[in-house]
Protein backbone atom coordinates (compact mmCIF):
# COMPACT_ATOMS: atom_id res chain seq x y z
CA UNK A 1 0.00 0.00 0.00
CA UNK A 2 1.15 3.44 -0.86
CA UNK A 3 2.27 5.38 2.13
CA UNK A 4 -0.25 7.80 2.03
CA UNK A 5 -3.86 7.73 0.68
CA UNK A 6 -5.47 10.20 -1.98
CA UNK A 7 -7.54 12.84 -0.14
CA UNK A 8 -10.98 11.81 -1.98
CA UNK A 9 -10.59 7.93 -0.54
CA UNK A 10 -13.92 6.87 0.79
CA UNK A 11 -14.31 4.58 3.47
CA UNK A 12 -17.68 2.77 3.25
CA UNK A 13 -19.16 1.53 6.44
CA UNK A 14 -20.68 -1.75 5.01
CA UNK A 15 -24.02 -2.62 7.34
CA UNK A 16 -22.95 -1.77 11.02
CA UNK A 17 -26.20 -2.23 12.75
CA UNK A 18 -27.47 -3.17 15.41
CA UNK A 19 -29.40 -6.41 14.27
CA UNK A 20 -26.58 -7.85 13.85
CA UNK A 21 -25.86 -8.33 17.52
CA UNK A 22 -29.04 -10.98 17.57
CA UNK A 23 -28.38 -14.53 19.21
CA UNK A 24 -29.73 -15.74 15.80
CA UNK A 25 -26.68 -15.02 14.10
CA UNK A 26 -24.63 -17.67 15.58
CA UNK A 27 -21.14 -17.22 16.90
CA UNK A 28 -18.97 -14.47 15.40
CA UNK A 29 -14.92 -13.83 15.30
CA UNK A 30 -12.86 -10.50 15.73
CA UNK A 31 -15.05 -8.82 18.58
CA UNK A 32 -12.35 -5.72 17.95
CA UNK A 33 -14.57 -4.91 14.17
CA UNK A 34 -16.40 -2.09 15.83
CA UNK A 35 -13.34 -0.51 17.87
CA UNK A 36 -11.58 -0.40 14.43
CA UNK A 37 -14.31 0.83 12.37
CA UNK A 38 -14.65 3.44 15.39
CA UNK A 39 -10.60 4.30 14.83
CA UNK A 40 -11.11 4.84 11.32
CA UNK A 41 -14.14 7.14 11.09
CA UNK A 42 -13.08 9.11 13.64
CA UNK A 43 -9.78 9.31 11.42
CA UNK A 44 -11.47 10.23 8.27
CA UNK A 45 -13.87 12.31 10.33
CA UNK A 46 -10.80 14.42 11.18
CA UNK A 47 -9.24 14.70 7.50
CA UNK A 48 -12.30 15.56 6.30
CA UNK A 49 -12.39 12.87 3.99
CA UNK A 50 -15.55 11.09 2.11
CA UNK A 51 -17.02 8.47 4.57
CA UNK A 52 -20.56 6.85 3.08
CA UNK A 53 -22.76 4.60 5.29
CA UNK A 54 -24.34 1.13 3.65
CA UNK A 55 -27.79 0.61 5.64
CA UNK A 56 -29.31 -3.30 4.76
CA UNK A 57 -33.14 -2.67 4.83
CA UNK A 58 -34.15 -6.62 4.58
CA UNK A 59 -36.97 -7.75 2.99
CA UNK A 60 -36.98 -11.45 4.79
CA UNK A 61 -39.83 -11.30 7.15
CA UNK A 62 -37.77 -13.06 9.88
CA UNK A 63 -34.75 -10.49 9.27
CA UNK A 64 -33.82 -8.23 12.65
CA UNK A 65 -32.83 -5.46 9.97
CA UNK A 66 -35.92 -5.24 8.80
CA UNK A 67 -36.44 -1.76 8.34
CA UNK A 68 -39.38 -1.10 10.73
CA UNK A 69 -37.35 -2.55 13.60
CA UNK A 70 -34.96 -1.23 15.94
CA UNK A 71 -31.87 -4.00 14.55
CA UNK A 72 -31.84 -1.64 11.28
CA UNK A 73 -30.37 0.80 13.42
CA UNK A 74 -26.75 1.56 13.04
CA UNK A 75 -24.57 0.89 16.18
CA UNK A 76 -23.55 3.61 18.04
CA UNK A 77 -19.68 3.27 16.77
CA UNK A 78 -20.89 3.99 13.04
CA UNK A 79 -23.45 6.48 13.57
CA UNK A 80 -23.82 8.51 10.78
CA UNK A 81 -23.47 12.29 11.26
CA UNK A 82 -25.00 15.04 9.13
CA UNK A 83 -24.02 15.66 5.62
CA UNK A 84 -22.53 11.82 5.79
CA UNK A 85 -24.35 9.93 2.81
CA UNK A 86 -26.68 6.71 3.19
CA UNK A 87 -27.36 4.00 0.73
CA UNK A 88 -30.04 1.57 1.63
CA UNK A 89 -30.04 -1.87 0.50
CA UNK A 90 -31.92 -4.75 0.43
CA UNK A 91 -29.61 -7.34 -1.25
CA UNK A 92 -26.02 -8.01 -0.47
CA UNK A 93 -24.37 -5.55 -3.26
CA UNK A 94 -24.46 -1.92 -2.03
CA UNK A 95 -23.84 -1.40 -5.61
CA UNK A 96 -27.10 -2.73 -6.82
CA UNK A 97 -30.52 -1.03 -6.28
CA UNK A 98 -28.90 1.86 -4.98
CA UNK A 99 -27.39 5.46 -6.40
CA UNK A 100 -23.95 4.61 -5.22
CA UNK A 101 -21.91 3.62 -8.31
CA UNK A 102 -23.03 7.26 -9.57
CA UNK A 103 -22.57 9.40 -6.33
CA UNK A 104 -19.16 7.71 -6.82
CA UNK A 105 -18.53 9.27 -10.16
CA UNK A 106 -20.72 12.66 -9.79
CA UNK A 107 -17.82 12.85 -7.02
CA UNK A 108 -14.40 12.00 -8.60
CA UNK A 109 -13.96 9.10 -5.84
CA UNK A 110 -11.68 6.03 -7.51
CA UNK A 111 -10.65 4.79 -4.16
CA UNK A 112 -12.67 2.84 -1.63
CA UNK A 113 -11.86 1.93 1.68
CA UNK A 114 -13.92 -1.09 3.09
CA UNK A 115 -14.86 -1.98 6.51
CA UNK A 116 -18.30 -3.61 8.27
CA UNK A 117 -20.55 -7.09 8.01
CA UNK A 118 -20.15 -9.49 7.33
CA UNK A 119 -16.72 -10.61 5.43
CA UNK A 120 -18.46 -13.03 3.28
CA UNK A 121 -21.69 -11.65 2.31
CA UNK A 122 -22.35 -7.89 1.64
CA UNK A 123 -18.87 -6.90 2.71
CA UNK A 124 -17.20 -9.55 -0.20
CA UNK A 125 -20.53 -8.58 -2.28
CA UNK A 126 -19.62 -4.92 -2.70
CA UNK A 127 -16.03 -5.68 -2.43
CA UNK A 128 -15.97 -7.84 -5.75
CA UNK A 129 -18.08 -5.45 -7.41
CA UNK A 130 -16.09 -2.60 -6.53
CA UNK A 131 -12.93 -4.43 -7.83
CA UNK A 132 -14.84 -5.28 -11.20
CA UNK A 133 -16.03 -1.74 -11.86
CA UNK A 134 -12.47 -0.64 -11.81
CA UNK A 135 -12.32 0.96 -8.06
CA UNK A 136 -9.25 1.10 -6.37
CA UNK A 137 -10.43 -1.27 -3.19
CA UNK A 138 -8.61 -1.45 0.33
CA UNK A 139 -10.29 -4.38 2.57
CA UNK A 140 -9.74 -3.76 6.35
CA UNK A 141 -8.86 -7.18 7.48
CA UNK A 142 -9.86 -6.34 11.21
CA UNK A 143 -12.67 -3.57 10.91
CA UNK A 144 -14.62 -6.70 9.45
CA UNK A 145 -16.20 -10.00 10.82
CA UNK A 146 -19.04 -12.86 10.43
CA UNK A 147 -20.20 -15.80 12.09
CA UNK A 148 -20.07 -19.43 12.12
CA UNK A 149 -21.53 -21.21 8.72
CA UNK A 150 -22.96 -24.34 7.97
CA UNK A 151 -22.26 -25.99 4.93
CA UNK A 152 -24.91 -27.45 2.48
CA UNK A 153 -23.41 -30.98 4.33
CA UNK A 154 -24.26 -30.13 7.61
CA UNK A 155 -20.40 -29.33 8.47
CA UNK A 156 -20.16 -26.33 10.69
CA UNK A 157 -17.50 -23.93 9.35
CA UNK A 158 -16.11 -21.40 12.31
CA UNK A 159 -16.44 -18.14 11.79
CA UNK A 160 -12.38 -17.16 11.95
CA UNK A 161 -12.51 -20.00 9.17
CA UNK A 162 -14.94 -17.98 6.81
CA UNK A 163 -13.38 -15.21 7.45
CA UNK A 164 -9.51 -16.19 6.73
CA UNK A 165 -10.95 -17.94 3.43
CA UNK A 166 -12.76 -14.72 2.02
CA UNK A 167 -10.13 -12.58 2.54
CA UNK A 168 -7.24 -14.23 0.84
CA UNK A 169 -9.93 -15.25 -1.92
CA UNK A 170 -10.34 -11.56 -2.10
CA UNK A 171 -6.85 -10.24 -1.97
CA UNK A 172 -5.06 -9.41 -4.96
CA UNK A 173 -7.89 -10.28 -7.44
CA UNK A 174 -10.48 -7.64 -6.18
CA UNK A 175 -8.80 -5.37 -3.48
CA UNK A 176 -5.66 -5.29 -1.47
CA UNK A 177 -6.16 -6.59 1.90
CA UNK A 178 -5.24 -4.30 4.98
CA UNK A 179 -5.09 -3.40 8.49
CA UNK A 180 -6.14 -0.88 10.70
CA UNK A 181 -2.78 0.07 11.58
CA UNK A 182 -1.54 0.29 8.49
CA UNK A 183 -4.63 3.38 6.86
CA UNK A 184 -4.53 5.13 10.54
CA UNK A 185 -0.28 5.49 9.28
CA UNK A 186 -1.79 6.03 5.72
CA UNK A 187 -4.35 8.87 6.89
CA UNK A 188 -2.50 12.05 8.07
CA UNK A 189 -4.55 14.00 10.50
CA UNK A 190 -5.55 17.93 10.47
CA UNK A 191 -3.40 19.19 13.49
CA UNK A 192 -4.07 23.15 12.80
CA UNK A 193 -6.44 25.43 11.44
CA UNK A 194 -3.66 26.17 8.74
CA UNK A 195 -5.41 22.98 7.00
CA UNK A 196 -1.81 21.77 6.90
CA UNK A 197 -0.85 18.19 7.65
Amino acid sequence: MEPLLPTNTALLIIDVQQGLDAPQWGKRNNPDAEANIARLLQAWRKARRPVIHIQHCSVHPDSPLRPELPGCEFKAEAKPIEGEPIFKKSVNSAFIGTGLEAFLGNNGIEQLVMVGLTTDHCVSSTTRMAGNLGFVTLLVSDATATFDRKGPDGKLYPAETIHAVHLASLNDEFCEVVTTEALMQAVPQKHSTTGQD
